[in-house]
């Protein structure tokens, strides 16, 4: 590999996507990399908006993608303006549009967060990061996202 020059950061707007986002951004400011903040809008969420008179699906992804720009302003204002980032929304199985996102966009890193727990929280975050693990077709940088109000337990800085 040349060097990193596109990374994908899938982002769920929780606070322990936080900690991905940002290593995805510190590695592409050193390595002068894209960025691709991409956030998957499940089924259900849009069967719900499919089947709203007052709201379609495409304004549930132009919301979700006005919900990137201000996680982004909100969070890494440091770093958004020293790094090309691109949003992107689709909406289908988070793992599967991942894994094809990577692949369609041909990038050399997909960086995630995870918990690192288990229990429920493992098994609805850990397991997308860990079905994109299996099937990714670059590698998968995964970091310890760390649980708002979680002070015995801080990510590794």
């Amino acid at each position: 590999m040349d060097g990193i020059k596109k990374i994908l950061a899938p982002v769920d707007f929780s606070h322990v996507c936080k900690s991905g986002v940002r290593l995805a951004l510190e590695v592409a400011r050193a390595e002068e990399a894209e960025v691709i903040v991409y956030h998957v809008i499940g089924p259900t969420e849009a069967w719900l908006a499919k089947h709203d008179e007052f709201f379609s699906v495409a304004e549930l992804v132009a919301e979700k993608k006005h919900k990137i720009s201000k996680f982004l302003a909100e969070n890494f204002v440091d770093l958004v303006s020293q790094v090309t980032v691109r949003e992107a929304v689709d909406v289908g199985v988070p793992h599967r549009m991942i894994v094809a996102k990577a692949r369609e966009e041909k990038v050399d890193v997909i960086v995630m967060s995870t918990l690192g727990a288990s229990g429920i929280s493992h098994m609805t975050i850990g397991s997308v990061t860990e079905k994109v693990v299996g099937r990714a077709p670059c590698p998968v940088l995964t970091v310890r996202g760390q649980i708002e109000g979680d002070r015995e337990n801080p990510p590794a800085s």
